[in-house]
Formats: structure tokens, sequence, C-alpha cells
């Protein structure tokens, strides 16, 4: 009769050249100085931050309606929406509640929260660069995965969580 090995785990080393797994409990956190004010009732939880592999996922939380940004980014964003929705002007679909979002690289668009909207959480995995532009296409200012660590330590220092807080987040 054969054993069944169906539960016992890998027997072997993992590659001693790969970086720990990142497992966080609670994705929205209970502590609400753990999210990062990127503007005025906007904010990012990052969960990792991949320097290594130039990519950030985070819940991105809005309590405000109107436009957000204008961005296009050269790589593939991925969405997930836990709460509320939002759109762009460019398309005609509204990304709702428990709806996944593939962003084409080379797209521009305009995020707009609609007015009766109280607050929006989503989980972005955003690759390479955003690029904030202009309505014609002109450049803006930027977002990556370092102005991002960059934002989490300064705001991180300031409201006593000591500014290595981040590091937890980092690949």
């Amino acid at each position: 009769m054969a054993q069944d090995n169906s539960r016992t785990p890998y027997r072997h080393p993992q590659p001693k050249e790969s970086p720990p797994e990142l497992v966080i409990a609670a994705a929205i956190p209970a502590d609400e100085r753990v999210w990062v004010p990127q503007a005025e009732n906007v904010w990012f939880r990052p969960l990792c931050l991949c320097a290594s592999r130039g990519y950030w996922m985070n819940l991105l939380r809005v309590r405000k309606s109107g436009v957000l940004s204008r961005h296009r980014h050269p790589q593939p964003v991925h969405g997930y929406v836990i709460k509320g929705r939002w759109r762009y002007l460019e398309h005609d679909w509204v990304a709702e509640e428990g709806g996944y979002v593939y962003e084409a690289p080379g797209e521009t668009h305009t995020l707009v929260v609609d007015e009766d909207v109280e607050e929006m959480i989503t989980l972005f995995q955003v690759n390479g660069v955003m690029l904030y532009v202009d309505p014609d296409g002109a450049v803006l200012g930027y977002e990556d995965v370092f102005t991002k660590i960059d934002l989490c330590r300064k705001h991180y220092a300031a409201i006593g969580l000591g500014a290595d807080f981040v590091d937890q987040f980092i690949r």
C-alpha cells in the first residue's frame, strides 16, 4: 500500500536567496495610523512595496468625491474594489464593489469618485511608474515604488511609528 504524502510538507530548504513571505493578517488595518496620506481625504495602505521588481500593492482609500487624478502607466495595473465604486472619464464602465479591473499598459485615464460614494477602497497592484498628466498628456509628476516608500517613511516617522515601520512591507 502506497504511503499518503499529501499532507507532508516539502522536506527541503527553500532557496536561500528567496526573500521571506509577506503575510498581513488584516489588510484593512484597525490602526488608522497605518494609512499614509496622499492628498486631502486620500490615503494608501502599503501591502507590498517591491523595490527589487519595481511594483507596489496597496489599498487606496478615498473619502471625497470628484476627480482624483489623471494618469498614464506604461505597465499593467490590476485592481479589486473592496468598497464603494469609481470610474474613468474615458470609459463607460464603473468599477464596483467586488469587481476586478485590468488596466492595459499605455492607457491614460481620469479617475473619478462620484458624489454619492462616501468611501472607496480598492486594492491596486501598480507595476512600474504612474505618470500624472494634463488633458493633453504633458507630464506633471510621477509615482513609483520608491516615492511610495519615501511617503511611508516620512509619515510613519512623523506619527511616532518610526521611519523603519515601512521596512516590513519592502521586498
